[in-house]
């Protein structure tokens, strides 16, 4: 491949764009008629050296207590240690990046928060490394964050998840439902923050076309997961108790965003905005000392039934 900075690449990474600009329109357009009558906050922020940030955010509505679907499109002079951990001779390379990356926090206790992630680099290693050529590659996919499980949500969930890899070859499902079990697997607790989906990074597979290809359709695969599972459970009647439930599991997910996410670390490092970066936060949440749900209840049952690698995909317990 030849510089990124050539007409050819910049062709491929306004691509990746063009499709994550339209992807964030289409979720956003999804999610507000979910949430009749609330609608997403929308900035369009220059980049400093040239690229875009379009965050959006919902905030407060009935059904979606908040929502955030990012799109950034970045150029950078010096790649974010984040970014250069497993590619140490890309150390001091300039770089761009297209990004989306979405969570959905529900009013609803019953219905999952949910998180996507799709991103593509184009990267140049500094004068002085051993490495000449520029490179490129892929990662992404999402996961879903149940508070009260449910295995036929979880079911459908894996088996979307499946359906959108099986055109480009039957490893790739079980490869990376694997990969996001280990990656969002919270060490300090010793759990999973959920019951995962897809998970990869350093993907190049087949060329650029073919990559691209399946980002595409990895990637339309998310709302076509997550809706139906939302539009069954947002209007499940609940009370104090699967409220405090939810605000105490939603610090899972804090603590992973901020100890342990790369993205998050990417943002951060690459000094993109900070209201951007956290974005993802949800807008409530508890901790509680030492708490462990009674045996039996349904608050158990989300530990021993589904903070667990399964095999959802089967369709089988």
């Amino acid at each position: 491949m030849s510089d990124p900075s050539n007409a050819r690449d910049d062709s491929e990474i306004q691509r990746v764009s063009a499709h994550f600009q339209t992807l964030q329109d289409q979720i956003c357009t999804a999610l507000e008629a979910e949430d009749a009558g609330t609608r997403f906050r929308q900035d369009e922020i220059p980049r400093d050296g040239g690229g875009l940030s379009r965050p959006r955010v919902l905030e407060d509505g009935s059904i979606i207590e908040k929502a955030a679907v990012n799109f950034t499109h970045t150029h950078g002079h010096r790649m974010p240690p984040a970014a250069t951990d497993r590619r140490p001779e890309l150390a001091g390379g300039t770089y761009q990046a297209a990004s989306i990356s979405l969570i959905v926090h529900p009013q609803n206790p019953y219905a999952p928060t949910s998180h996507a992630n799709f991103r593509c680099f184009f990267a140049q290693p500094p004068a002085d490394s051993k490495r000449e050529e520029p490179t490129w590659w892929f990662g992404g996919g999402f996961d879903l964050t149940p508070y009260y499980g449910f295995e036929e949500d979880a079911i459908f969930w894996h088996q979307t998840a499946r359906n959108a890899c099986s055109a480009f070859g039957s490893d790739l499902y079980p490869r990376f439902k694997k990969a996001c079990d280990e990656y969002f697997f919270l060490p300090h607790r010793q759990e999973p923050r959920g019951i995962g989906g897809l998970f990869f990074d350093d993907f190049d597979e087949g060329g650029f076309d073919s990559a691209f290809a399946f980002v595409h359709r990895v990637s339309e695969a998310y709302l076509e997961a997550y809706l139906p599972i939302l539009q069954k459970r947002k209007n499940t009647p609940y009370g104090e108790r699967e409220r405090n439930f939810q605000l105490y599991r939603r610090g899972r997910y804090v603590e992973f965003n901020l100890l342990q996410d790369r993205g998050t670390l990417f943002g951060l490092q690459a000094a993109t905005r900070v209201e951007s970066v956290l974005a993802s936060m949800p807008p409530m949440v508890s901790w509680r000392y030492d708490w462990h749900p009674d045996p039996g209840t349904p608050e158990a049952a989300l530990y021993t039934d589904f903070l667990r690698p399964r095999d959802w995909a089967s369709g089988s317990p």
